[in-house]
């Protein structure tokens, strides 16, 4: 397989150990994720050669991150440094009845700084065949939508896969960008789409036709989701996939989980897991996005496959503490061949 390349902030993530909440805290356990480096990591576990791009600083906690990345075997040769600081995440993780809580500090962040022509992207793309960008990376700030613009066009000139996990995030976009401009314009430019219901009305004012989405039952939001797959592709012409995951959340210790894509013809829909002692969700969405990637470079021509495999990837991923997947091919494989025993592998 050729080389994936991934743009966006990798974070400094701080949690309360356990399921402490953040007033009982006395230390906090250190990961370090991100949206975009998620989705490396994990394709980097499966065996494909990877590249993340991003702006660290250049102090001891920007070297962290830098060497999370190295640890994971995801690339790093065209990180750019500057700026002061690295973007911090506090994480409360919630049980049962009580969900988890996200606490941003990334204000001022090196990435959040990065502009364009800062990344050779002529050379970044050399050897590569897919780019992936995500929706948290223009919502950082203006300088980071217009970079990531940048990107985008470049690997577009040199005819790569381009895909998005549109992931509308509420507590950002505060700098006074005109998220649906911004957002169509990078979006126009990807085949592969990945977002919910949410994500397409947020960004587009694209609504579910004729259904009511938070009614139960898996069927019925993978119908809703129908429609907005093909206002999206009426809306971006060049998309030759639209994807969501179906989160069915009994409380937030126990989720089913599933998803669905859409290819313009054929809906496909993958079997439901059913999480039942969730360990991390954050990263979720990340862990079934670098298996879809995996999943259509693998097998291009069985959809569904790719489905299945982004499906059970981001499955297992619920079990792993941190914002990373870390499975391999054949954990995933075993899992969708129906062998959910959790037995010890000796």
């Amino acid at each position: 397989m050729k080389k994936v390349v991934t743009f966006g902030e990798i974070m400094l993530r701080l949690s309360p150990p356990g399921f402490s909440r953040f007033s009982q805290a006395n230390s906090f356990d250190v990961v370090y994720g991100g949206g975009e480096s998620n989705v490396a990591v994990s394709l980097a576990n499966y065996g494909v050669p990877t590249e993340f791009i991003t702006r660290l600083p250049k102090n001891d906690i920007g070297e962290c991150a830098l060497m999370e990345m190295r640890k994971r075997n995801v690339g790093t040769n065209h990180i750019v440094f500057g700026g002061d600081r690295l973007g911090i995440y506090f994480l409360e993780t919630g049980a049962v009845s009580r969900g988890s809580k996200v606490v941003y500090d990334r204000a001022n962040s090196a990435m959040s700084e990065i502009k364009p022509g800062m990344v050779d992207w002529d050379k970044v793309f050399e050897g590569a065949s897919w780019f992936h960008w995500t929706g948290i990376t223009p919502a950082i700030s203006q300088s980071s939508a217009d970079a990531c613009l940048e990107a985008v066009k470049a690997a577009a000139a040199k005819g790569l896969t381009i895909s998005t996990d549109l992931n509308y995030r509420a507590k950002l976009w505060k700098y006074g960008g005109d998220r649906e401009k911004i957002m169509t314009e990078l979006t126009s430019h990807c085949d592969i789409i990945l977002g919910n219901e949410e994500d397409a009305e947020k960004h587009f004012g694209i609504k579910p036709e004729g259904l009511d989405v938070h009614r139960d039952g898996h069927d019925v939001t993978a119908e809703a989701f129908l429609s907005v797959c093909q206002q999206m592709m009426a809306k971006f012409p060049k998309a030759k996939k639209v994807i969501t995951t179906l989160r069915g959340s009994i409380s937030a210790s126990h989720n089913s989980w599933a998803g669905v894509m859409y290819d313009g013809k054929d809906m496909f829909k993958s079997p439901v897991y059913q999480i039942t002692h969730i360990v991390d969700r954050v990263g979720g969405g990340d862990s079934f996005m670098g298996g879809l990637i995996y999943g259509l470079l693998k097998y291009p021509e069985d959809d569904q496959n790719a489905l299945n495999f982004a499906v059970a990837a981001s499955c297992l991923k619920h079990t792993i503490i941190g914002d990373a997947n870390l499975v391999t091919v054949d954990e995933v494989e075993k899992l969708m061949s129906g062998d959910a025993s959790g037995r010890v592998a000796r």
